[in-house]
């Protein structure tokens, strides 16, 4: 016994028992079938890349995060981070073969070496959907929309997701004639929730040289009370209307025709740290759990797919965090917990009847419902327990004369309430 391995796993990762598993997987359902009303597809990739496809186009925090080695062919490889770095590669790869635009959807693990924190994990599952081929308000939208029609499926109604354009506020660090420093300033503002307004303020008048600039910049993205204000405050900043001011306007007014504006916020502080969007921006928090951080975020990246290909193929997509969603939706108390997707279960109290329990259970499967036969006769309250945990609310009993009339009992699990029923008067 002294040379058992003790059984445990890496800080940052996790086991997902079925209860967990199955509120997961049913999410995961729900979303696909909005994506699918859309018109998006899925595709895949594989976990582990070139170094260089993943981090060509990186700043040093992220490759901090990143897992990386050699692998056994002295190869330098990585564990994706996200699942935007490999759609453009894939975009670049198979471009003969795709149609564009093109909206692909895809559902899987990343991995982040970030300190793990509640909601925040080492593996996890990303939830993406993107339009490339398109550079139009109409896709920035449609993204936006099905952003808000997947979180209302699976019952996440009372959100707040902030918008924000890169190039409104790009045209305003060119008329500050700080734009070379864009991406250092990005990175500063995109810290103001979790550092405060001192240390960015300090930190902007280090990257300017100058705390004139500095307080403009804060000033800049400080949000007024509605969206058409916050615009047209933020516009004059820039310099007057211009193209990334307009689209804007016109997706305001989009999102005003199909009633969902009112769970649209435009907030210049919004810049999203990576340096791949260049137009409009968005992150999504829940209004009973703001700490929980952004659960769905992302923009338009006109430029990503060019790392890897001489064409523009223009893109904008969003992500999902699945796993900081379960766990904010946890914290509210608002998931639906399930033991297995099992309708009815058949009781073994007989084990010279199993031919007819199997044969019972597949008449009722051919119905189209889930039913799970006891292997083996144990007692009642062994069965009725493992039922209980699973969360079946139904059961059936039935004797060697039931089988022969044809009937067997119907046990409402929950109620104790039973019934003499046949297949053909099933019905729960």
């Amino acid at each position: 016994m002294g040379n058992l391995i003790q059984p445990k796993i890496l800080k940052g990762f996790r086991d997902f028992l079925p209860e967990q598993e199955i509120l997961r997987t049913g999410l995961q359902e729900k979303v696909i079938k909005v994506f699918r009303s859309y018109g998006f597809v899925p595709i895949d990739t594989p976990v582990l890349e070139y170094s260089e496809i993943l981090l060509r186009k990186s700043n040093g925090e992220t490759e901090k995060q990143v897992f990386r080695f050699e692998d056994n062919g002295g190869r330098d490889v990585a564990l994706r981070f996200d699942l935007t770095v490999p759609f453009a590669r894939f975009t670049a790869e198979h471009k003969d073969e795709l149609y564009f635009p093109f909206k692909r959807y895809h559902i899987a693990k990343v991995w982040r070496g970030e300190k793990p924190q509640a909601g925040r994990y080492r593996e996890f599952v990303q939830c993406d959907f993107d339009i490339v081929g398109s550079d139009s308000p109409s896709s920035d939208f449609e993204i936006l929309s099905l952003m808000k029609a997947s979180l209302k499926e699976i019952g996440v109604e009372n959100v707040t997701i902030k918008v924000n354009h890169r190039g409104i506020f790009n045209r305003f660090l060119a008329k500050l004639q700080v734009q070379e420093k864009s991406e250092d300033i990005l990175r500063t503002v995109d810290k103001l929730a979790k550092v405060g307004v001192d240390a960015v303020v300090q930190e902007l008048t280090e990257i300017c040289g100058s705390e004139e600039n500095a307080k403009l910049i804060l000033d800049y993205i400080q949000k007024k009370s509605s969206f058409t204000e916050t615009l047209s405050h933020i516009e004059e900043m820039a310099g007057g209307k211009a193209e990334d001011s307009e689209r804007m306007a016109k997706i305001y007014s989009m999102m005003q025709e199909t009633g969902i504006a009112d769970s649209f916020e435009l907030d210049p502080s919004i810049t999203r740290g990576l340096d791949y969007y260049t137009g409009i921006v968005y992150e999504t928090f829940l209004n009973d759990l703001p700490s929980i951080g952004s659960v769905c975020s992302g923009g338009r990246y006109d430029n990503l797919a060019g790392l890897y290909m001489k064409d523009r193929v223009p893109g904008v997509g969003a992500s999902i965090g699945l796993d900081r969603l379960i766990a904010g939706l946890e914290q509210l108390g608002i998931t639906e917990k399930k033991g297995s997707y099992v309708d009815v279960e058949i009781f073994n109290t007989d084990d010279s009847l199993c031919v007819e329990y199997q044969k019972l259970a597949g008449l009722l499967r051919a119905k189209g419902y889930s039913v799970e036969v006891f292997p083996e006769a144990k007692k009642i309250v062994q069965q009725y327990g493992v039922a209980e945990k699973k969360g079946i609310k139904w059961g059936i009993m039935m004797s060697a004369e039931q089988c022969a009339s044809g009937k067997f009992l119907l046990k409402n699990l929950q109620t104790r309430e039973t019934v003499d029923c046949t297949v053909e008067e099933f019905n729960i």
